[in-house]
């Protein structure tokens, strides 16, 4: 974004209350003062109007940290009334304080608010995903619950055959009763995302290209398109691959520093791990991936190098028939 902005509205959220930091160029250098609201969207409403209601909305800049649900009020407030903001990861703005001693909500909102006035040229302007994308990503964090608890309460049965069978079959019948009721949700809960899925044009057409690609499966493609907001959230493959903990980085300087390249710990860790579920499906069952890691292994090259590696070419893969609007496909078939 270019820095044409009159304001520097820097929003640090808690549960119940927002810290407010606005902050202004003057002739003396920058200006900025402090408000304390409450975390709703009629406060919000009344303190915005109060504050800015003559004001042109393309000379403010809104900026606060990504805290999920509890900045939700204030993203749909500033998203409905077509205000610029970001929502920005807790771990850059924390980062980008250099050395820092203590801590408080005050000062928080001032830092967020400086980011966001030295920043301005990175950043860009965030946006409220779609329902369906809100839903899908409630109903997988549900799905991720039914699958913890199916996995803790399975495990008491292997209890039977060590302990002896009249107190065994003190929990045997609660125990199996809640597992097919959690197995009964889990299958309600798949059904209900194919439902919204399918109810939605775009996100259907998405989805079946997706699928279309060996070794993609539902809840990978499911994913895919929450991480992504429809693939509208990042420009091409390699920032999804960032994104998801695939890209290598080189770890070197000067001479004496020659660390090996790898991948960053900071990543979307759901995701990569479906996607390494993906990548070894894919290196059994298509044939192209499977010739490149046969070859690359037999080379001497690392599996784990290679696995990532096919992580990778999935994902230009998916983003390959997203752009393309075609299934994926596998010309070896049409190979003379």
């Amino acid at each position: 974004m270019k820095k044409n902005f009159n304001y520097y509205i820097g929003i640090n959220v808690s549960k119940l209350t927002l810290d407010v930091c606005i902050l202004r160029e003057c002739e003396n250098g920058t200006a900025q003062v402090h408000y304390k609201i409450e975390n709703s969207e009629k406060s919000i409403a009344q303190f915005l109007k109060k504050k800015f209601g003559s004001a042109p909305a393309d000379r403010l800049l809104f900026c606060f940290e990504d805290t999920g649900i509890y900045s939700f009020p204030l993203a749909c407030y500033l998203h409905e009334n077509s205000l610029i903001y970001c929502r920005i990861p807790a771990v850059e703005i924390k980062r980008s304080k250099g050395i820092t001693r203590g801590k408080d909500d005050k000062t928080d909102a001032e830092d967020i608010a400086f980011y966001a006035f030295s920043n301005t040229h990175k950043l860009r302007p965030s946006a409220i995903p779609a329902t369906s994308i809100q839903q899908l990503k409630l109903l997988v964090a549900e799905r991720e619950k039914i699958l913890k608890a199916l996995s803790m309460f399975e495990r008491t049965n292997e209890n039977k055959g060590f302990i002896a069978k009249e107190v065994f079959e003190t929990v045997a019948d609660m125990n199996s009763s809640i597992t097919r009721c959690l197995k009964k949700n889990l299958k309600k809960i798949e059904a209900e995302m194919m439902e919204i899925i399918a109810s939605q044009e775009q996100l259907s057409q998405q989805y079946k290209l997706v699928t279309s690609i060996p070794g993609v499966g539902m809840q990978t493609a499911v994913y895919l398109l929450i991480a992504t907001k429809g693939f509208e959230a990042f420009e091409n493959w390699r920032q999804l691959a960032c994104y998801a903990g695939v890209a290598p980085f080189p770890y070197q300087s000067g001479t004496s520093i020659r660390g090996r390249t790898k991948v960053h710990p900071l990543a979307d860790k759901k995701l990569k791990s479906l996607l390494n579920m993906c990548a070894m499906v894919a290196v059994r069952h298509d044939h192209e991936l499977k010739a490149y890691y046969e070859r690359k292994t037999a080379e001497g090259k690392a599996k784990m190098l290679v696995l990532n590696n096919v992580r990778a070419k999935l994902l230009a893969r998916v983003f390959a028939v997203i752009n393309r609007k075609t299934p994926f496909v596998d010309t070896r078939k049409f190979a003379a």
